[in-house]
């Protein structure tokens, strides 16, 4: 849709750019880049509007430029638009509807880049966040809390992980208590991906290992065990489901070949989008 060097007629939507060449060819609304995130909220700092796309709240910052066209910029803050000083704010928001899988996708790398450096550095103590499932969870120790219990957060507030511990508790006894239960809800997740997605492919699996591999997230071998990484858990559910297809996926070709791309796009014809978190995590690869 080209655009006049002049200022456009009335209601001319303008071309929008969304920062890179490798993301130019349009995507269905419905992709899974938005369709495998739980309903979520990303908000801007400086935001000075907010719209849903794909059922996420986006608080973006609009900033008015002299420019042709209206762009797209993700960063680690949210989502900025620039857009020329003549285009209507409906325009603005049609563009943003176009381009939504690739808004959310981006705003979700961001969030699990986040999150995955906040794992790494966690001082653990009673409030301390970690991330668990693409959100963020805040730790309350709480002597009347038997084990550890999960609350949901309320209006977009963090969950919290109530733990049975004093406040006292020293550091690697929190830390212990929370990976304990990131492990625990790791095989609890797994087996039930395992079970949905296996049938699905053909095969079954005789025995699922959690791993802790530094440089791994997880990996199938011919006597069709499958080994995942439990530090998956900090992902959102679209990524997990990738690795767990993707070994599956092993069970019927134990290569990279074009054949195991196919078995892999049978039941995730859009992992491109899953798998894409993982390229920038602080673990090296998996498989």
């Amino acid at each position: 849709m080209p655009v006049n060097p002049g200022a456009p007629p009335e209601g001319q939507l303008a071309l929008f750019d969304p920062g890179g060449a490798e993301d130019a060819a349009p995507r269905r609304a419905d992709a899974p880049a938005a369709a495998g995130l739980a309903p979520a909220v990303f908000r801007h700092p400086s935001a000075t509007h907010e719209l849903v796309l794909g059922g996420h709240v986006v608080g973006y910052a609009l900033r008015r430029a002299r420019r042709r066209s209206i762009g797209f910029v993700v960063s680690a803050e949210g989502l900025t638009v620039s857009a020329p000083r003549w285009v209507r704010q409906g325009d603005v928001e049609a563009a943003l509807h176009t381009k939504a899988p690739w808004v959310l996708r981006k705003l979700q790398e961001q969030r699990e880049r986040a999150h995955q450096q906040l794992a790494m550095r966690i001082e653990w103590r009673d409030g301390s966040a970690f991330p668990f499932l693409g959100g963020t969870v805040r730790v309350v120790l709480d002597v009347h809390t038997t084990g550890a219990v999960l609350q949901p957060g309320a209006g977009g507030a963090d969950a919290r992980l109530h733990i049975g511990l004093p406040q006292p508790a020293g550091p690697e006894q929190i830390r212990d208590a929370v990976q304990s239960w990131l492990q625990r809800q790791a095989r609890r997740i797994f087996e039930e991906r395992c079970a949905h997605f296996a049938p699905r492919l053909g095969v079954q699996v005789r025995r699922l290992l959690l791993s802790s591999a530094a440089t791994r997230w997880g990996s199938a071998s011919a006597d069709r065990s499958i080994r995942l990484n439990w530090r998956l858990v900090h992902f959102s559910m679209a990524t997990i489901d990738y690795v767990v297809v993707h070994e599956l996926a092993h069970l019927v070709e134990m290569n990279h070949s074009p054949a195991f791309w196919r078995v892999v796009s049978t039941v995730l014809p859009d992992y491109e989008a899953a798998r894409h978190p993982l390229k920038s995590t602080l673990l090296p690869s998996f498989d």
